[in-house]
């Protein structure tokens, strides 16, 4: 399936979220998907990253785009939000940081690993080990 995205952010009117839509100078290529961060957060996560992709903010989240499927295999701390499709809990989220390429993204993992230094979580994800399908969790 595929969907035109605009740079302006757009509510559906089944689930109450809005789909963060990029701008048009950019490519998605991987799907997008959104990490989102108490507004309290953003400033702090935003310096420690070593690239940032678009960033979207309202008065109480910030949201930066991640590939579509960021989320496999991490747990990602509270109180972050993991929002597949970029549809998010937010009214009125806006472009607050362009890529410095064209590019939206930014990487998962140093997303990741920041956030949960900041919410002072130990990193935790799921390796699959023998093909089994369940996953072992280490810490």
């Amino acid at each position: 399936m595929t969907t035109r995205l605009s740079w302006s952010s757009r509510r559906t009117e089944v689930s109450g979220l809005t789909r963060l839509a990029l701008p048009p100078t950019v490519v998605a290529t991987l799907g997008c998907d959104a990490v989102g961060v108490p507004a309290r957060f953003g400033f702090r996560l935003l310096r420690r990253l070593p690239r940032n992709g678009c960033v979207f903010a309202d008065a109480d989240w910030w949201w930066w785009i991640v590939p579509t499927g960021s989320d496999q295999e991490l747990t990602w701390p509270l109180p972050s939000h993991y929002a597949p499709g970029a549809f998010v809990p937010a009214a009125e989220p806006r472009l607050i940081r362009w890529p410095d390429d064209q590019s939206p993204y930014t990487p998962p993992i140093p997303l990741y690993l920041a956030a949960c230094q900041l919410t002072g979580t130990a990193p935790l994800w799921r390796v699959d080990l023998g093909g089994r399908g369940r996953g072992r969790s280490f810490r």
